[in-house]
């Protein structure tokens, strides 16, 4: 199986232009035949998700609960892992690439972990990062989240 998997990464609760800016992620992932990863909850993850799903994509949400309460229903299959926010890890691990949305810390330690792995970020409205005082440019900035999952999906290897 030669499918990309891109993670998109993001709040749990976020306003209207985050939601919609994942689920244009998430549709554009699941029309180009890719797996949606994601942590599997509300907000950034959920809206994702229903785009992967419109598009008749596949989801995958990476849980940290023990169960699946909680899960949103657009998932394809939904992983309790019962490691709180210590599966954010794992969302990144299981990706070729990230797509950040918007984001609070939980999605800034998504970031750092993606980074220390060596997998490509690609941001629309997210984190910028910066060390000693001078701009990171671990994170390439897009202008869209269309033009995010294209970049994500051409740097998956």
């Amino acid at each position: 199986m030669n499918k990309k998997y891109i993670a998109v990464i993001g709040s749990g609760s976020c306003g209207e232009d985050a939601r919609d800016a994942a689920y244009r992620a998430g549709k554009a992932i699941g029309q180009a035949g890719a797996v949606l990863v994601c942590g599997g909850l509300g907000g950034v993850m959920d809206a994702a998700a229903k785009g992967a799903a419109a598009a008749g994509g596949m989801s995958v949400g990476i849980l940290p609960e023990q169960n699946r309460l909680g899960a949103s229903r657009h998932l394809t299959i939904a992983i309790p892992t019962d490691l709180g926010e210590l599966r954010n890890a794992l969302i990144v691990r299981a990706a070729d690439a990230v797509v950040s949305i918007c984001g609070e810390y939980g999605t800034l330690s998504e970031i750092g972990f993606a980074l220390k792995l060596g997998k490509p970020v690609f941001g629309f409205n997210t984190w910028e990062l910066g060390k000693k005082g001078e701009p990171d440019t671990g994170i390439t900035v897009a202008e869209t989240p269309e033009e995010a999952v294209s970049l994500a999906l051409d740097a998956a290897v």
